[in-house]
């Protein structure tokens, strides 16, 4: 048995989260692109993609670093981690992105 399975499962279920909110948001974004009947920017939908990229692979950052918090059975500070906050900023900054491109297309 996998010594502290509980902690590794859930830092894995985490982080496989973050990807499906990335591919969530990037997915809606494109599909907008692609239905609407407006000409839109190639570089809109670029930067969909791009934001999308960075925010699965800060999470891959993250969930690395918990794991190698995991493994030392090191204490793991839950009020703040760097990662998680810049992780929000890109969620949050990739949902404004969204409702300008949803406004503008739509």
């Amino acid at each position: 048995m996998i010594s502290n399975f509980n902690d590794h499962s859930s830092n894995e279920r985490t982080f496989l989260a973050w990807v499906r909110t990335a591919i969530a948001i990037m997915g809606f974004g494109l599909a907008a692109a692609r239905l609407s009947d407006q000409k839109v920017n190639v570089t809109t939908e670029l930067l969909m993609l791009a934001s999308g990229g960075l925010v699965i692979l800060f999470a891959y950052i993250r969930m690395r670093h918990l794991r190698r918090l995991i493994i030392k059975s090191d204490e793991i500070d839950q009020d703040y981690l760097p990662k998680d906050t810049f992780l929000f900023a890109l969620i949050a900054s990739l949902a404004l992105l969204l409702g300008v491109f949803a406004f503008h297309v739509l």
